[in-house]
């Protein structure tokens, strides 16, 4: 029988593919953006924002804080690479969110489930209005070009169907039609450009809609996919090792920290209510990626948690950014 041997997480915000000494041109990304996402479920511009905190966190948006936090990040990372490298996987289930690299707002499915041979990333396209980190950034998450990494249909197919005899409705995807337009995002890449270390590791993608409503799922219906998905890989035929790999999170564009470590709690305790129960109106925007770890999170039920490091980092004075998270269960 298939068997869950590692679940890792790690966030893949932009930050963890560019130097800390450049975390400010991201910065200023923050300070033109349309309204950022507030802990309390607002939506506001960085001037409001600026005005209502009163910018206290001036100290944290340096470039010697950046520096220390992309070393410890890039620590992280590097460990989490080895957790994956150690376990040596036969196929690793990423669970991520499109946000219209795959998909648009035309047909955007609640969950999804890739089962074609062919993993085909997304180019993005640059344009002479393009900040210079995008185009760094965008090697890092392998979607310079139309990379293409290998899937694992068999597997894929029984998960499909063992989620639909769980009364699970999934959208089923095979292929990657017009590959110089559409492709996998951000959320796969990263995980494999990041952490496999040029391996050639057979995936198969979650495609979760955390972003876009009116179809988000809630935190019970995530944590009880992965419930369903744990099930479902036990019961498959093969003797396949399986890593789980959330992707996204922790809190961003405006860092809720207290809404971040009590994720961080629950995850290093187990505490698998207040996953189910997280608050859904503070899972907006960036920080509704923190459902990609709660379906993990029920995959991963029983197993210990073997570590979990967590970083709040502010890129201005006024709080913007994103609280960052590297953990490992096995």
């Amino acid at each position: 029988m298939a068997k869950i041997v590692l679940g890792i997480g790690a966030s893949h915000s932009p930050l963890m593919a560019l130097e800390g000494k450049r975390w400010a041109e991201r910065a200023a990304d923050d300070r033109r953006n349309q309204p950022l996402n507030t802990p309390d479920g607002r939506y506001m511009s960085y001037d409001q924002l600026a005005a209502e905190t009163g910018s206290p966190w001036k100290a944290d948006a340096t470039e010697e804080r950046f520096l220390a936090l992309e070393a410890a990040s890039q620590a992280a990372l590097d460990r989490l690479a080895s957790e994956l490298e150690a376990a040596a996987p036969d196929v690793v289930l990423i669970v991520g969110d499109d946000q219209g690299e795959l998909f648009s707002a035309a047909n955007m499915p609640a969950l999804g489930v890739f089962y074609g041979a062919e993993v085909v990333m997304h180019p993005r396209k640059i344009t002479d209005a393009t900040p210079a980190w995008v185009m760094t950034v965008s090697k890092q998450y392998a979607m310079d070009a139309a990379h293409v990494f290998p899937g694992s249909p068999d597997v894929a197919r029984a998960i499909i169907a063992g989620l639909i005899e769980r009364e699970f409705d999934v959208g089923a995807y095979s292929r990657v039609d017009r590959p110089k337009e559409l492709g996998f995002g951000h959320a796969y890449g990263f995980i494999i450009a990041r952490l496999f270390r040029g391996r050639s590791i057979p995936v198969v993608p979650v495609l979760l809609n955390t972003y876009f409503p009116p179809n988000v799922p809630t935190p019970k219906r995530c944590y009880d996919l992965g419930r369903a998905l744990r099930e479902v890989v036990s019961t498959e035929p093969s003797d396949a090792r399986v890593a789980v790999a959330a992707s996204g999170g922790l809190s961003h564009f405006v860092v809720d920290e207290e809404l971040d470590r009590g994720i961080v709690a629950a995850i290093r305790t187990g505490d698998n209510t207040a996953l189910s129960r997280l608050p859904a109106h503070k899972l907006i925007a960036g920080s509704s990626e923190i459902l990609n770890w709660v379906v993990a999170a029920g995959m991963v039920e029983g197993l210990a948690n073997k570590w979990i490091d967590y970083y709040p980092i502010r890129r201005t004075p006024a709080g913007t950014g994103i609280g960052v998270a590297f953990s490992a269960w096995g």
